[in-house]
Formats: structure tokens, C-alpha cells, sequence
């Protein structure tokens, strides 16, 4: 066990860089954050430059460890999260990047996504994978970087260069170069690995038509991996946690049994829950994934769904409608009406996601009266981010036949006591609130911790007071729920094709 007694846990994001200290009793010391610019060089294409995720996360770190008066010396291991999917290809001898990163929201590879589909490959794929075939995920943007890039589909071949996710190129960063790898909830995002194996698919990479030495090794989520160089915080520091985002937040709730979910509630909304030893095949669309787990552990599976629009759509009503002059403004205006008086908004400004899949629907607000006020439709906003949740938990109930027991949340939305008040209303669950709101972080702190053994065990890390902040009950009853319910399906059936 080690006698040093801090975590820093690196969480790279799409839009900025955080890092977070925290203590041997779980509590956040410092923290610090940097913005990361996006930059859109075509429609549909949105990419980074990997320097810059490497300065901006290397300079919150410093910023935070001194927030904390922690010094490298004192610190029992480094934490590692990150945006999934994004992919980075770099020369091995230099370390140079090739390209900029293509970003999980790149669309640039939709047409080949297409194409294999076309020839009816997806369901090979998602039997090896648990995904479903599309740009969001990794290996079409390599394969795109590897094709456009003069000589790198060879380079790659003959083991000259390296890619992966951010997970990968900043731990490469953070070891100068002395260690390749990824871990498994990260790879299980590549549409690379064979989840169930969790090692990397011949017949994937001969799909995708990507060359195995360009890839990194494949860890756990939790264990020593490799060390921090000296001259980045002033002492060498183990590498003991890594995990992408929303598996991170998975286990920094506490979610690590079968039937425990979180929903992180942001722009958009990411559901996982936990299944167990075991991947689930879904057949609503859901995509199965692979869980971070603790040392010692057998492999942990998930089955997560995304909403596209979720705070986005109090973001729509604030600067599209005029509604409201700031986003936290939309819980009073909403909460200024008993309900939405029939007023029901379907934000599919983007197709929906999670269970319906339907990239053809668009947005809509019907059951419009004369008596209808602008807090009826912030009312109707609320309702359906919470209606969407409730969507996806039914679809993940009848594929893993897990009853819920509670929801746990996290993410800057959930400041709003009412849309969680909703939220278990429609559930019918209650909701619990994350005590820190940064769950990502907290994920990958832990899971480092727990590498270097900072923890025995995960039974302290277990306790509810730990980790749960407020708790929402539902306040209706079932038949009520229901009805409200059956009246959502029937404005998403309108927005639908």
C-alpha cells in the first residue's frame, strides 16, 4: 500500500481540460481547467489539435496541484479520463502528430458507415463489438487518416507510427513516448475490439482495414500502466487510472452492480447501466460496452444510450426563442406552472437518438393553446429531457430485464431541482444527485487509487454518504406517470420521418 496520500485525476474533455486533486477521503483540494478550442474545417467535419489537449490538460494539472499545495511527491497515482471515440495518429520516432485529432462528432466517414452497412455488415460488427455502425466511432476515422495521409498507410504497417484515443496519446504524452496503450472501456469505443475477448478482432481490423501495429496494447482500467516523467510535475507519479468519460462516471457513482444506472445530463444525456459479468445484446439499438472495473474484478459490461438534446434544448429556448436571458433561469419560469398544460416539445432538432434512432425526425412543440405561456414550453422543455431518459431506462429494462432501483445523476444540468423532480416522477425510481458534480473525474480518481491500493478494496468507497448528494422521490403515482407517458409517445410518433 502507498504511504502517499493524493489523486490527480486528468479529465480531458470536447471543449476544455480539467484536473482535479483529491485527498485519501475523497475530497477535491484543488482543481483547475483550461479551454479546448474545436475547429470545423468542413460541414460535418469538427476536429482538435492533439498539442493542444496535451498543453491545456498538462497546464490544469500544474494549476490544480498547486490550488492544492500538493506536491508531486505527495501524490499516490495519476487518473486518467477522457472524450471517447476521438482518434490521434502520431509519428513513433518524434511524436509528432500526423493530422489534427478527428473528433468523436466528425461525420466526415458517414458515407463508408454506409457502405458497410449497405453490404450488410453491421450485424457481424455489433455481435463482435456490441456498436452499431457509425462515424461517431473510431476505427473509419483511422482508416480515413491512414488513406489520406501520403505514405502513412504503410508507415503504419511497418510499426512507424502510433494512434489512438486521447487516453492514449496523453499517456504517451505524460511517459515520453515509453508507453502505448489503451484501456478497455476506451477500446470497446473503437468498433476494434471483440468485447466480449476484450482484445483486438482480426476479421475488425481486416474490416476496417487497419494495420494491428499501428494500435496500442490493451489495460485494465485500474493498475499501474507506467510513470509520469519527472519534468511534467516534479516527481515521478504511477499512471494507475484510465477510463473513457461516461464509464468514469459509472464507476465514480458507485455503479459497479448489475441494475445500478447513471445519467450524466449535459448538452446532451449519456445513460449506462451496469449488466454485469456479461454483455447484453440489445434489441432496441442500445450499445453494449464494457465497464471499468476495479483490480481483481472480472470484466464488467454495460449497456448505454445517448440523447442528443438535453440541456441543449433550455440552450435552444434561451438563445433561438428568447424565452429566458440565462440557461439557469428556465427552473423558475417552469416551476411558476403546475405543469405543461398539455404543451408537449420534441427536441429533435438533430434526428433522435436512444431507442428511436431516427436521424430523419424533427423538432416539435404541439398541443399549443391560446392559453399557452412561455413557461409552458420551458415546462415542456424540461419535460422532455426527462421523457427522453425515461425512454432509453425502458429500452435498457427490456433488453437486460434488470429492474431499476434508483437513478444516479451527474453533469451541469442537474443543478436544476425540478427536471430531477421530474426525472423520478417519470421514472418512478428516485434520483439520487451526485455530491461532486465532476463524476468523471471522481471515476478515474478512484480507479487509480484503487490501482496502487490508496484503498484496500471498494467497500469504503461503497458508503452512500460518500458519494450521493440530494435524493429527488417520486411525488406521483404510477398511473399518473403513465399517462403522462403515453402522451409523449404519441408527440414523438408526430416528430418521427
Amino acid at each position: 500500500m502507498t504511504t502517499a496520500a493524493f489523486v490527480l485525476a486528468l479529465d480531458q474533455g470536447t471543449t476544455s481540460s480539467r484536473a482535479l486533486v483529491f485527498d485519501a477521503q475523497r475530497r477535491v483540494l484543488g482543481r483547475a481547467q483550461r479551454e479546448v478550442p474545436q475547429h470545423y474545417p468542413q460541414p460535418g467535419q469538427v476536429e482538435h489539435d492533439p498539442e493542444v489537449l496535451w498543453a491545456t490538460q498538462l497546464a490544469a494539472a500544474r494549476a490544480a496541484l498547486g490550488a492544492a499545495g500538493v506536491a508531486a511527491s505527495d501524490l499516490a497515482a495519476i487518473g486518467v479520463t477522457n472524450q471517447r471515440e476521438t482518434t490521434v495518429l502520431w509519428d513513433r520516432a518524434t511524436g509528432a502528430p500526423l493530422a489534427p485529432a478527428i473528433v468523436w462528432q466528425d461525420r466526415r466517414t458517414a458515407d463508408v458507415c454506409a457502405a458497410l452497412q449497405a453490404a450488410g455488415a453491421e450485424a457481424d460488427v455489433t455481435a463482435r463489438t456490441g456498436l452499431v455502425l457509425d462515424p461517431y466511432f473510431s476505427a473509419t476515422k483511422l482508416a480515413w487518416l491512414l488513406d489520406r495521409i501520403p505514405g502513412a498507410r504503410a508507415r503504419a504497417a511497418r510499426g512507424e507510427l502510433a494512434a489512438g484515443t486521447v487516453d492514449t496519446w496523453l499517456i504517451w504524452k505524460l511517459t515520453g513516448g515509453a508507453v502505448h496503450a489503451t484501456d478497455v472501456t476506451n477500446a470497446s469505443r473503437t468498433l476494434l475490439m471483440d468485447l466480449t475477448q476484450q482484445r483486438w478482432d482480426d476479421a475488425l481490423l481486416a474490416r476496417f482495414d487497419v494495420p494491428r501495429a499501428v494500435l496500442p496494447t490493451i489495460v485494465a482500467s485500474s493498475g499501474v500502466v507506467g510513470h509520469a516523467r519527472v519534468e511534467h510535475f516534479g516527481a515521478v507519479v504511477p499512471i494507475a487510472g484510465i477510463a473513457g468519460d461516461q464509464q468514469a462516471a459509472l464507476f465514480g457513482q458507485r455503479c459497479t452492480r448489475p441494475g445500478e444506472a447513471k445519467n450524466t445530463i449535459g448538452t446532451g444525456g449519456f445513460l449506462l447501466l451496469h449488466t454485469g459479468d456479461a454483455p447484453v445484446v440489445s434489441r432496441h439499438r442500445l450499445l453494449s460496452t464494457t465497464a471499468a472495473v476495479a483490480p481483481g474484478r472480472p470484466p464488467g459490461y454495460a449497456l448505454e444510450g445517448s440523447v442528443f438534446v438535453a440541456g441543449a434544448a433550455v440552450q435552444w429556448l434561451r438563445d433561438g426563442l428568447g424565452l429566458v436571458d440565462r440557461a439557469d433561469a428556465i427552473e423558475a419560469l417552469a416551476a411558476s406552472v403546475p405543469d405543461s398544460g398539455g404543451v408537449h416539445l420534441v427536441p429533435a432538432f438533430t434526428g433522435l437518438g436512444a431507442p428511436h434512432w431516427d436521424a430523419d425526425a424533427r423538432g416539435l412543440i404541439c398541443g399549443l393553446t391560446r392559453g399557452t405561456t412561455r413557461a409552458h414550453i420551458a415546462r415542456a422543455a424540461l419535460d422532455a429531457i426527462a421523457q427522453q431518459t425515461a425512454d432509453v431506462v425502458d429500452a435498457m429494462r427490456a433488453d437486460a430485464g434488470l429492474a431499476l432501483a434508483r437513478l444516479r445523476v451527474d453533469g451541469g444540468a442537474t443543478r436544476n431541482d425540478l427536471l430531477l423532480q421530474i426525472h423520478a416522477d417519470l421514472l418512478q425510481v428516485p434520483v439520487v444527485r451526485a455530491a461532486e458534480a465532476e463524476s468523471t473525474a471522481v471515476g478515474a480518481a478512484l480507479l487509480a487509487g484503487l490501482g496502487v491500493g490508496l484503498w484496500r478494496d471498494e467497500a469504503a468507497l461503497d458508503a452512500e454518504e460518500a458519494c450521493a448528494g440530494d435524493v429527488f422521490e417520486p411525488r406521483i403515482a404510477a398511473s399518473v406517470a403513465a399517462q403522462a407517458r403515453a402522451r409523449w409517445a404519441d408527440a414523438v410518433r408526430r416528430a418521427r420521418g
